[in-house]
């Protein structure tokens, strides 16, 4: 019997096996690259300005997104702490994906807006002096090192091949936008553009 002869044979039943997973995985994988939910932006969406998307590299640098998700679940009891459920075609501009799926401190998909610039910087500071059961570690230095935007225009120029749409006015002005900014004003920037990029949900629960 076929069935018999497969069973014996390791090496075709690796093979079969391989084949059976990559055609399932091209059958759920490849329609997503052909629908306007999943590749067309959701509306009103727009770019990082140049300090967010510096904010944004610091916050990957420092490993943020290792503990904070940015992807809420389509459950009841994740919307009504974090709002709006997180939709692909909110992150299409997004390169890399930070959704994550390890989730130590709570998700930032919506955080934008619900603190205050103060409340973040004392939070990043020492984060047990607004947070006092909080495991995060402290980073000071962010208050120390400053920014030169000598590579924005560069980075900004690399996502626009990848479509993002920045246009030759942000690329122009990108180092005057960022040059001398210290890093904890990228990341509150950034951490404040969070769920506010595009008109629709807009941190709603």
């Amino acid at each position: 019997m076929k069935h018999d002869t497969i069973e014996k044979n390791i090496g075709l039943m690796i093979l079969l096996i391989i084949l059976v997973i990559s055609g399932g995985g091209l059958a759920e994988i490849v329609p997503l690259f052909f629908q306007a939910q999943t590749t067309k932006p959701i509306e009103g969406l727009r770019t990082y300005s140049a300090v967010e998307l510096e904010g944004r590299d610091i916050y990957i640098r420092e490993g943020c997104h290792v503990c904070h998700t940015q992807m809420i679940r389509p459950f009841r009891a994740e919307t009504e702490r974090y709002g709006h459920f997180s939709t692909a075609n909110e992150h299409v501009w997004e390169h890399p994906f930070l959704w994550g799926s390890k989730r130590t401190g709570p998700d930032l998909a919506r955080v934008g807006g619900r603190y205050s610039d103060d409340w973040h910087r004392a939070h990043l500071y020492n984060p047990r002096d607004v947070v006092p059961e909080s495991k995060m570690p402290s980073y000071p230095w962010l208050f120390e090192n400053k920014l030169t935007g000598s590579d924005t225009a560069a980075k900004m120029a690399v996502l626009k091949k990848l479509g993002v749409p920045y246009t030759e006015e942000q690329m122009e002005t990108a180092q005057d936008d960022v040059a001398g900014k210290y890093e904890i004003d990228a990341l509150v920037s950034y951490l404040q553009a969070l769920g506010k990029t595009h008109s629709v949900y807009n941190n709603k629960r």
